[in-house]
């Protein structure tokens, strides 16, 4: 029985002829951090199995172990599993790794594993080598070395480039020894790179290397040889280059050699012309005359010459002034005599008839003529660029006359087409110094079908504008009495300006005022005029009770006449004009002025009955009519008296400084499926400024390529200057001469609110590039720069909504009540009472104004009736944004302290406790 158990325990472990076989074997392992590791031995058949770790026996403690049957051969399979710690590990001091391998038993022997190695991960932080930045030029090659920190396992590494997983491809190799290497360098390889290694215990960045890859400039073609500089004899002519084929990029050599050549040249002179001999006389004829003639032919006159001065016919009588039609009268028989005077009054009779018809046709085309409106030929100076005008009359009369008194005619309707062209340099002198000319026209269409200047980069369109006539006035240029009703979309000054709009742009929007408007009662209120930085606050109590008023504010947004002074913000009207009001408003105007005292002489005005301008304050000065105080970005005034105000500066030096907006606006070229437009705009960083950008740009269904920037714009005299750099040159190509554009000083300086423009036509050599990247410069010489980055799809489905660029309360126009206050109406009141009674001696609110730091020009608020209130909605003014009531409690808090501090040794105050309590419930309330 004994011998019949033991042969089929035999059976079960495999006595059948085979050694254990091991189906699993223990694998190397990394220990991360401090988590142990786990080995794992499978063998069949298998009696025991133990594992043996540096040479020596694992307890069988240590061990855990499984057995289950083999079906399909009915043999035992055994299972054994341990834990290796991280202490273990480090504890063992020998020659080579820490290992481990298992050892199973069956009835014919034992069979050993491989051996396992068991070791601690780690990844050292420092590269053994960072790739390092690079200047390359254009298809040379670059080679970034990589040399990952120390670890176990070995770090794998990969690079990235501005962030973004960098691949191989043909061009572009990261499998060599961790190094990146790109064969030939193109434009879009420049960025920063970043070597990333890795493994299973963490990852580690290099340092960044910068690849620039630039461009060295090459010249283009010479240009034509210019005309002769001098109109006879000998002079210079020259021609031209440019350093962009390519232009320099990125830091590479500009061009070597001259950019001008000068040669000399010979013009033929004119020739003046002189008279030849006078041929025989005629004979005698029958009017009694003999003639003899000449001629302009020695020389003829050429290339210019003047023409022979003189007769070219000469006549003389030839009866000593006894006519031969008086002696045939003296003979002619007495039956002749009745029939000739017949003859002599028909003759007479039809003289008189056609002067009186010449007359008439005369007076006709005189007045037709003055129908138009305008003097055709005085006005071909009045706009540039060989334009066709079609003007339409609205009134009959002497166009020239300032003060017409017919009335206007809105059925005569005549057109007239003519070329007209001037210099610039005459454009401002006629509108600065003959106003007369603009000022008189009556309600005028024009329209331009254009060819405008080749320098702007702008090809043809067609707009269509009218204008209104103008009073003649003083700088600011205000709102004619009465436009109710009339459509008013520019002045013929803006005819110049508008020429730099881009091509085939739908017409400027028309500019009507600005106007918001609410009933205001006892409680005030709060008018805003939205995303133009223009608001007005009227105080509680400054309407008498049981009373309310219609009140409005108006933004003007006419062209502004031109003056040394700068118009700093905008032309802002409040009324209505009869306004009775028990203490001043706070009205906030934004202006464009990089404020400093020793560059700029700033200064308050204000529209007279007559249409002039008068001084109200220097916003340095003090003054008892008026308050100003002057922020970096918006100005705050306390009002007395209904108006239109406006901030004019007069630069005392050329560091006087402007802030200027930039933006640059897209959109595809509707005459061309190719063509793609930027257009540029310049304008005064003000809210309201841009607005006419912004809806101007929504009409054409442009889009926004780069964040708007701001510009210091200097009073150096020098001119602006933009230009497209970083053109794809094999993708794109752009009008010719239209890479630099610029804007004269004055355009700049004196600009009036209108918005500046230039634009750059672009064309794609493939509908396949969809995407256009490129920088535009804006720079003043001797001045900042400004770099809009433009990087945007073409592709029309991809347009979006140009956006709104708003306040925080662009869809309110006007509060009444509370809500316009920040301050709760108590609070006000507590506080006015507390600082404006008499035991404070007449001095508490001037400590309010010190706390609030509105402490100038004190001798304002002495003279209201409550200096407190006064000085708490100029506080509102400034804070109408923002809403913080920390600043006022913090004053607050901090005149309780000092006064609390002096009490015990000053009688000054009374009941100071009493106040300062009321204080602290007010501070404890904000």
């Amino acid at each position: 029985v004994s011998l019949t158990g033991h042969r089929i325990d035999a059976l079960q472990h495999g006595t059948s002829g085979t050694l254990p076989h091991f189906l699993q074997e223990p694998d190397d392992a990394y220990i991360v951090k401090s988590n142990p590791i786990k080995l794992k031995c499978r063998a069949r058949p298998a009696l025991q199995i133990f594992f043996k770790c540096n040479g020596e026996w694992v307890h069988q403690s240590q061990h855990q172990s499984q057995e289950h049957t083999d079906e399909g051969t009915g043999l035992k399979i055994r299972e054994v599993m341990i834990n290796v710690s991280r202490q273990q590990v480090e504890d063992f001091h020998g020659p080579e790794d820490y290992w481990c391998l298992c050892v199973a038993w069956s009835h014919l022997g034992t069979s050993k594993s491989r051996k396992a190695t068991v070791r601690i991960a780690y990844l050292r932080k420092n590269f053994e080598q960072d790739p390092q930045g690079r200047e390359v030029p254009i298809k040379g090659m670059i080679v970034l070395h990589c040399r990952p920190p120390e670890g176990v396992p070995v770090a794998e590494v990969e690079w990235l480039k501005n962030e973004e997983p960098v691949g191989s491809d043909g061009n572009i190799d990261t499998r060599a020894d961790h190094n990146l290497i790109i064969q030939e360098a193109r434009l879009s390889d420049s960025g920063n790179y970043t070597c990333l290694a890795s493994n299973i215990v963490a990852k580690r960045r290099s340092l960044t290397a910068t690849v620039v890859i630039f461009v060295n400039g090459g010249w283009s073609l010479w240009t034509d040889w210019s005309a002769c500089n001098v109109p006879c004899g000998r002079g210079v002519q020259k021609r031209s280059r440019t350093c962009t084929n390519p232009a320099p990029l990125n830091g590479g050599a500009f061009c070597e050699g001259m950019s001008v050549q000068k040669s000399t040249c010979n013009a033929l002179c004119p020739v003046d012309g002189g008279w030849a001999e006078w041929t025989e006389w005629t004979v005698c004829s029958g009017e009694c005359e003999r003639q003899r003639n000449r001629e302009c032919t020695a020389p003829e006159p050429k290339r210019g010459g003047r023409l022979c001065d003189g007769a070219a016919l000469g006549t003389y009588n030839c009866t000593g002034g006894l006519c031969t039609h008086n002696l045939l009268h003296d003979a002619k028989p007495q039956g002749l005599e009745g029939s000739s005077d017949v003859a002599l009054y028909s003759g007479l009779a039809a003289g008189v008839v056609t002067v009186v018809v010449l007359i008439v046709a005369v007076t006709l085309y005189r007045r037709n003529q003055s129908e138009y409106g305008v003097d055709v030929i005085d006005s071909s100076a009045l706009t540039g660029g060989f334009q066709s005008f079609s003007f339409k009359t609205a009134r009959q009369g002497n166009p020239l006359l300032i003060s017409s008194s017919l009335q206007p005619d809105l059925t005569v309707s005549r057109t007239y087409t003519s070329p007209i062209c001037f210099q610039d340099s005459m454009d401002k002198e006629l509108i600065s110094q003959e106003p007369s000319l603009f000022d008189p026209l009556p309600d005028l269409k024009v329209k331009v079908h254009s060819s405008f200047m080749v320098s702007l980069g702008v090809s043809e369109r067609g707009a269509e504008y009218h204008t209104q006539k103008a009073h003649p006035q003083t700088f600011p240029r205000g709102l004619a009495p009465d436009y109710s009703g009339v459509r008013v979309e520019g002045t013929l000054r803006e005819r110049r300006e508008k020429s730099l709009l881009a091509p085939h742009a739908p017409p400027m929007p028309s500019r009507p005022p600005l106007r918001t408007s609410g009933v205001l009662g006892h409680a005030g209120g709060r008018l805003v005029v939205p995303n133009t930085g223009v608001s007005l606050l009227v105080p509680h109590g400054g309407i008498a009770e049981d009373t309310t008023w219609e009140m409005y504010m108006v933004i003007n947004q006419e062209d502004s006449k031109e003056s040394q002074e700068v118009l700093l913000s905008p032309e802002v009207t409040y009324g209505p004009p009869g306004l009775d009001l028990s203490c001043p408003v706070a009205m906030t105007i934004a202006h464009c002025a990089e404020f400093a005292t020793d560059n700029w002489n700033i200064r308050l005005k204000r529209q007279t009955q007559d249409d002039k301008w008068e001084e109200v304050m220097s916003v340095e000065e003090e003054s008892t009519s008026c308050y100003c105080l002057l922020e970096a970005q918006c100005c705050h005034l306390l009002l007395e008296s209904p108006g239109r105000y406006a901030l004019v500066g007069e630069p005392l030096s050329q560091e006087a400084v402007k802030r200027l907006r930039l933006a640059v606006f897209g959109s595809a070229d509707n005459t061309n499926p190719l063509g793609y437009s930027l257009r540029v705009y310049c304008v005064d960083n003000t809210p309201y400024a841009f607005q006419e950008v912004a809806s101007v740009e929504r009409v054409r269904g442009g889009r926004l390529l780069e964040e708007p920037k701001t510009l210091l714009f200097r009073g150096n005299s020098f001119s602006l200057q933009l230009s497209i750099q970083d053109i794809p040159q094999f993708l794109w190509s752009i009008k010719p001469f239209t890479t630099c554009q610029e804007f004269s000083f004055s355009q700049v300086w004196a600009s009036n609110q209108r918005p500046l423009q230039c634009a750059f036509s672009l064309e794609r050599y493939s509908p396949a590039s969809s995407q256009l990247s490129c920088k535009i410069s804006v720079r003043q010489v001797k001045g900042q720069e400004q770099i809009l980055q433009v990087y945007t799809s073409v592709v029309e489905s991809e347009k979006e909504v140009v956006p709104f660029f708003t306040q925080s309360n662009c869809t309110t126009t006007s509060l009444t009540g509370s809500r316009a206050f920040k301050i709760p109406l108590s609070i006000r009141q507590r506080i006015c009472a507390t600082f404006d009674t008499a035991n404070a001696k007449g001095k508490d609110w001037q400590l309010l104004a010190q706390k609030l730091h509105i402490d100038r020009n004190l001798c304002y608020f002495a003279r209201q009736e409550s200096p407190s209130a006064v000085i708490l909605s100029l506080w509102e003014a400034q804070h109408q944004d923002t809403g913080d009531l920390d600043s006022l409690a913090s004053a607050l808090e901090e005149i309780g302290k000092v006064h609390s501090s002096t009490h015990s040794t000053s009688s000054r105050y009374s009941d100071v406790d009493s106040i300062y309590e009321k204080q602290s419930e007010m501070t404890s309330v904000i």
